[in-house]
């Protein structure tokens, strides 16, 4: 596991594209590694209380991905473990 470098994924910052997550919450270090399926698994160390884990994944996601967290939507799993992010304009 590992927590990913400001901009290390700058190369899949293209807008209109998809990010489908699992996450974790309450682990222990905050990561974020894309598997072979071609998702990721995000792990932060944020409760998920009043939405707290999700932005906690969008920071980290938007971190990776070089770009603003403003950018990010979620389209899907404001409730859920699996969560699909779009990259917006």
């Amino acid at each position: 596991m590992s927590t990913p470098t400001k901009g290390q994924w700058s190369a899949r910052a293209i807008p209109g594209a998809t990010f489908t997550l699992h996450v974790t919450p309450r682990a222990r270090r905050i990561s974020l590694v894309e598997t072979p399926e071609g998702t990721f698994k995000a792990s932060v160390t944020t409760a998920p209380e009043d939405g707290r884990a999700t932005a906690a994944v969008a920071e980290l996601l938007a971190h990776a991905l070089g770009v603003a967290k403003t950018r990010l939507t979620l389209v899907q799993g404001a409730t859920s473990r699996h969560k699909l992010f779009r990259l917006d304009e």
